[in-house]
This record gives structure tokens, sequence and C-alpha cells, in this order.
């Protein structure tokens, strides 16, 4: 036995012990039978034996047999099965819980309680199909709602059966009072996307409109309206999209600044664009508008005026990608440092090559695409853009 196994079993056993001795000393001070004491000491004193000797299959049946005896036991059943659930031997907290429920005799309260434990032991091995079946019957017990009710959720993200996790959703909200707009904001925004990308114009901007309803400062929402748009040909729309989207969060500029560059372009408003960029300036610390206006002002000023904006833009927020920038446009300039020049080029690019672009907020995961929701922690619209990040 391996010293994590040594001590697992040492804190199983402990209140256990514990809790056995307590009932069978208050089931022999209400004087039940002598025999009937002496069995369930015995027994119960058998289980945890087997439990010690790393035999939990023999240990469940005695404790199962155990609780068909005695109705007072219930809840040492129930946290049995949660310790089998959290060593990582699902089976057997499903097979202790299962047993559980299987019992005609629990109270209302008691069943409930072993369904719950039942179906957070099919989440945990993944058969998320059992574990819909169960919560489902749950959610419509208004005792043990709420935690059903973000059970399912959970399932039906995993699944990506976005209407069922909108409509869950929405009724943990009404159980709870706890908002759930962020959420399900989301939510319609994935419904929004897969309609996109079957074509369906119309129910991706019906999607949009629902995420807008349920979370009004959606980033996200903004953005999918805004591709849907450039899609579509319709640039002013897209243009307004991509700036309701960057006023909500300056911080996704550099997500959404290409494209709204591009429908800019296209509807020959760079005044605007101009406008709007020294707007974010004002708003962001990052580096991407500033790098969107210098990109500007060398096409329409001249290399020196761009070459000196950006010079003093990197004064107050300096980026190894706006030294980047700089470099090109003083190359551009035809200095004599020329070659120096190349080198710290070639330096910086490698540099913005290792770095990362994205991190989430929440757990600090690194990435170079972005991701609505993390990979890592599973919080959804906490991947940002990092401040030095911008496209062009």
């Amino acid at each position: 036995m391996d010293f994590v196994t040594e001590w697992f079993w040492f804190f199983l056993f402990v209140p256990l012990a514990a809790l056995a001795g307590w009932v069978i000393g208050r089931r022999g001070g209400q004087r039940h039978g002598d025999n009937q004491v002496s069995r369930l000491s015995s027994t119960y004193f058998r289980g945890l034996n087997y439990l010690l000797n790393e035999q939990p299959d023999k240990a469940i049946e005695l404790f199962l047999h155990i609780a068909e005896l005695d109705k007072e036991t219930f809840e040492t059943q129930v946290a049995l099965g949660h310790l089998f659930r959290r060593r990582g031997e699902v089976d057997r907290a499903i097979r202790l819980h299962q047993g559980l429920v299987n019992r005609h005799d629990l109270s209302d309260a008691q069943r409930v309680q072993a369904l719950l434990a039942l179906g957070e032991d099919y989440m945990k091995s993944g058969l998320l199909d059992r574990a819909e079946t169960v919560f489902t019957e749950l959610a419509q017990l208004d005792q043990r709602a709420p935690q059903a009710l973000k059970h399912l959720i959970g399932i039906y993200q995993a699944e990506r059966d976005w209407e069922k996790a909108i409509d869950n959703a929405t009724r943990f909200e009404e159980v709870t009072g706890e908002p759930m707009g962020k959420l399900i904001g989301q939510f319609e925004c994935e419904l929004a996307e897969r309609f996109r990308g079957a074509g369906k114009l119309e129910e991706a901007r019906a999607a949009i409109a629902r995420a807008y309803q349920a979370d009004a400062m959606s980033v996200r929402a903004g953005i999918i309206e805004g591709r849907l748009e450039t899609d579509a040909g319709n640039a002013e729309a897209a243009v307004r999209a991509f700036e309701r989207a960057a006023r909500n969060d300056p911080e996704y500029l550099p997500e959404l600044l290409p494209a709204l560059m591009q429908n800019y372009r296209k509807v020959g408003d760079l005044g605007g664009a101009r406008a709007f960029l020294s707007e974010m300036t004002e708003h962001y610390r990052g580096i991407a508008p500033v790098l969107a206006l210098t990109r500007l002002m060398e096409e329409q000023e001249g290399v020196a005026p761009a070459r000196a904006y950006l010079g003093r833009q990197l004064k107050d927020r300096p980026s190894v990608r706006g030294e980047s920038a700089l470099i090109d446009l003083t190359l551009a300039e035809g200095a004599d440092s020329t070659a120096t020049l190349h080198d710290l080029k070639h330096i910086t690019d490698q540099l913005l090559v290792r770095n990362p672009a994205y991190r989430c907020t929440r757990c600090g995961f690194g990435a170079r695409t972005h991701h609505w929701q993390c990979p890592s922690c599973k919080e959804w619209g906490t991947v940002k853009p990092l401040l030095n990040y911008a496209v062009l």
C-alpha cells in the first residue's frame, strides 16, 4: 500500500469508525435488541476491515446490507460514495449510490440526495446521457432544482446543445435569482456562429439580437454581427457592429481591428477611421490603435510624420510590436544604420513569434489564437488579446 493510499484509507476510516460507534451506541442506548446491535456492530467493523485491507467491493456489499437494516446509516453510505468518486473509483461510487436509489424505504429527501450523488457519479464517468436523465428528474423537484439545473447546463455545454443549455440557464436564473445573462449571451452567440456557418443569415441575426438582449455589453455578439455583415457586403453595418463591440470592451480591439479597417476602406471613410482610432487610444493602453493610426498617417501624410507619431506614442506605451513597426519606418527612411536595424528587426520578429497573443484573465492560459471558452479553466469570455498584440 503506497503512502497516498494509506492516508486515503486513514481519513476514510476515522469518520466511518466514529460514526459506526455513534450509531451502534445510539441504538444500544435506545435498547434495541442486543442481538441486532451486536449484528450491526460486527457487520460494520467487518466492512471497515475490508476497506483497510483494500477490498472495497466486499465493503460496499456489507455497507449496503447495513443500510437496509438501519436507515440512520444512509448519510454514511452517501459520504462513502463521494469518497470513492474523489479517489477516481467512479464505478464503485455508482454501485453504492445506485444501491441506495433502488431502496424502497427512503424518504423523499433521501431519495433526492441519492439521485443527486448518482448523477454526479455519471458526470464524473462521462456517462452524460444517464446523468442527463437523473438531473432532468431532479430538476422537477424544487428543493434540488438549482444543483440539478447547474449540472444540466454543464452537460449541454459539453454536448454543444445550445438550445437546451439556454433553457436550463434561463430556468436557473428564475429559480435562484442569480444573473445568467452573460452565459446565455455566449450560448446565443454559439447558435449565431452555427447559423452563420450554415448560411442561415436571418437565424444568425435573430440569435445575435437575443445575445444582446441577454447581455447588452456582449463583445462577441458585435464581432459575429460585424463578420456576418462583412460577408453580406453591408460594410456600413459591419463598421457599426465592430465599433459597438470595441466600445463595449476595448481590450478586444486587436481581435476586430483588421476587419473594421477593411470595412472603413470599403465605405471610403478613412477620416471616420482616424477619429475612431484616436478615441480608442484614450480608452485602451494597447498598441493596436496606435499602429493602425500610424499606417493611415503613412498612407496619407508620408513616412516621416508617421514615424514621429509612433516614436512619441512608444514613449508612453512601450511595445515590441511598436518597436518592430518603428524599425520598418526607419528602414523606409533610409537611415545609415541599416545593418543594425535589420538585426534588431530579426530579433524582434523572433520574440513576437514566441510570445502568446492572448491570455486568460482568470487562469493565465496563454494562446496564439483566440478562444471564446478558455481551454484550461473552461470560463467563457476571459481569453483576451494582450496589450501589445495587434494584427494589421
